[in-house]
């Protein structure tokens, strides 16, 4: 452990340069980021593997920690089960399928505690205990359809035409039945090829399995650390497995709308228990202890998952549509984050030292974003893309990021004791205050009784409500009508003569200013044989012209039009004053503007 004490050393004398170890590949350099220290870099380890299939574990219960990775290979063959101690290779183990998930867990309460390796592959969970194989898992078998298991025995006696029984299959794969692997590439060869093949698997047992998309643990019945764990597994045939750890029997079975993808399991098997998953179909689903109805918590996803992960009570889902959700366990969004690229891979930062859990997010743009909440907290630029993210303890050292490449590369970081992280956003965002819960007050008594004779009447005063609404919008309706009935509105609503009106009044009194402006807001139509006249109260008002005749109005200008008025009334009484605008023609007037007429001062004897 040489280069993690040296990693510290140069941690605390504060070195700004690069210190390379004996074997040349590992060094420690600092100063390149406040947060991180270099511990391990190999661009050509070619190691080709997601999140899913890597995990750190102290598998031989010496207090060194290993890193476990399930190897992807070239996706065809060398597939490989490799664990590394340090940097150095230690063990490696063949496996025959791809790798979908790999996981740690103790299976007995045998002194030393070591743990065992599961590996998903294929239909099989390869169990390996002190490294060595241990047992293999073999998932239950489907049911097959009963037509197609009938036309596979009568292809045995030889009692069917062989492209009888192709046209039948994909009858049934068109009416939505599942089939099996074997009459899946029947359907898929040429005409020629069919013959032969159905010769050459026809007396061979017909079965239907299906194959492990997810992997998970769960405790049995004790939360410590060291405690016997189920596996928990998602298949491709939309259902949810429960192992028993000693056995490796079916405890429990549960069934999904579509196939699992991503899942997070938390509680223990024999008290309770909560497992998240995601799905190909875009939702995520929330399955609890004796609970069948999966569709109660489901959350709706904009597009495709990428990644899922839980920190305590929140859910995390990264999206196909580069953005960062946050969900509480029932189901209510809590905040987005939009990306600058698209997600590869996403894992959880927990590092108990120092009370801190954040988001770790790897990009398509050679970047991982660190998310504590809904900030962006810090930034790890890399050479490569990210495809594989663990965090934990390795080696001997609890904050450890591990990273795998798109091109084979390893990389591991080591979180510094001294790494800060603020708990603001790096882009322009909200303050971090928003986000600060309010002090509501108590809750009073008349707060309570008012609460209470809103759920006893709830019917009678959502009724009420409608009925009040309704009233008002049929009368809103009604005077907006007769408005246009009777043209009061300063807007022509006629298409043919598109006027605007507006007036105003000048002075104190007793003699007035009457000003009324028109303007034509047609764009080439000009407006001719038009008047302006008023209607008034006789006994308090005269014009000195009661009607006007108005020019030609042409499209776009406003003109004013001025008449003065003398109030017959020295007591201060007032009234409205209508303006209209009429149309050789027509008995009805193209505008109404109403006026209200200001209080006139007392006439003065000199």
């Amino acid at each position: 452990y040489l280069h993690l004490y040296l990693s510290r050393h140069l941690e605390k004398a504060n070195y700004n340069s690069r210190s390379y170890i004996s074997s040349g590949s590992f060094y420690v350099m600092e100063g390149k980021n406040d947060k991180w220290l270099d511990a391990y870099h190999d661009p050509v380890a070619s190691i080709y593997t997601f999140t899913q299939c890597l995990t750190l574990s102290d598998i031989q219960a010496d207090g060194d920690w290993k890193l476990i990775v399930a190897d992807l290979g070239t996706g065809s063959y060398d597939m490989k089960l490799k664990v590394y101690k340090n940097t150095t290779l230690m063990s490696e183990h063949t496996i025959i399928d791809l790798p979908t998930g790999v996981v740690t867990f103790y299976m007995d309460t045998l002194e030393p505690r070591t743990p065992a390796i599961a590996v998903a592959s294929g239909p099989y969970i390869y169990v390996y205990k002190n490294l060595r194989p241990y047992f293999k898992f073999t998932l239950p078998p489907l049911n097959i359809h009963p037509l197609e298991e009938d036309l596979w025995n009568q292809a045995k006696d030889d009692q069917v035409n062989v492209y009888s029984m192709r046209e039948m299959l994909e009858n049934l794969r068109q009416e939505g039945c599942s089939l099996t692997v074997r009459s899946l590439r029947l359907l898929q060869l040429e005409a020629g090829h069919v013959e032969g093949f159905v010769n050459l698997h026809k007396n061979t047992p017909l079965k239907k399995q299906t194959v492990i998309t997810c992997l998970d643990t769960m405790k049995k019945s004790v939360a410590d650390e060291d405690a016997i764990s189920c596996l928990v597994l998602g298949t491709e045939s939309k259902s949810i497995y429960i192992l028993d750890p000693e056995a490796f029997t079916v405890l429990a079975t549960m069934d999904l709308p579509s196939v699992p993808v991503f899942i997070s399991v938390n509680g223990m098997f024999d008290v309770d228990y909560r497992i998240v998953v995601s799905c190909r179909n875009g939702c995520v689903y929330t399955l609890k202890r004796g609970s069948k109805d999966v569709s109660k918590h489901m959350i709706e996803l904009n597009s495709q998952p990428v990644g899922m992960q839980r920190i305590n009570k929140n859910i995390y889902v990264g999206c196909m549509d580069e953005t960062l959700h946050c969900f509480t366990s029932k189901g209510k969004k809590l905040w987005t984050v939009r990306l600058p690229a698209s997600i590869t891979t996403i894992e959880i930062i927990d590092y108990r030292p120092r009370s801190f859990a954040a988001v770790l997010v790897a990009l398509s743009n050679q970047e991982v974003h660190i998310y504590k909440e809904k900030f962006l907290v810090d930034i790890i630029k890399m050479d490569d893309v990210v495809t594989g993210l663990q965090f934990g303890r390795f080696g001997r050292e609890d904050g450890t990021l591990v990273m795998t490449t798109k091109r084979g590369g390893l990389f591991v970081k080591i979180l510094k004791r001294t790494a800060k992280f603020e708990e603001k956003a790096l882009s322009a965002g909200p303050p971090v205050s928003q986000n600060q819960k309010l002090n509501v007050p108590k809750k009073t008594k008349l707060f309570v009784d008012q609460t209470q004779r809103e759920r006893e009447n709830a019917v009678i005063m959502h009724r009420t409500f409608q009925r009040d609404l309704a009233q008002l919008r049929l009368k809103v309706m009604r005077e907006y009508v007769k408005a246009l009935d009777n043209s009061m509105n300063p807007i022509s609503s006629d298409p043919m003569e598109p006027l605007k009106l507006s007036a105003h009044v000048q002075g104190i009194g007793p003699t007035f200013k009457f000003t009324v402006k028109l303007q034509n807001t047609s764009l080439s139509q000009a407006s001719t044989n038009l008047v302006i006249t008023f209607d008034y109260d006789s006994k308090l008002y005269d014009f000195r012209k009661k009607m006007i005749q108005v020019p030609m109005l042409v499209p776009g200008l406003t003109y004013n039009f001025e008449t003065f008025v003398d109030c017959l009334n020295d007591k201060g009484v007032t009234e409205n004053v209508k303006v209209y605008v009429l149309k050789q023609g027509k008995s009805v007037p193209l505008i109404t503007g109403v006026v209200s007429m200001p209080v006139s001062e007392s006439i003065v004897v000199v």
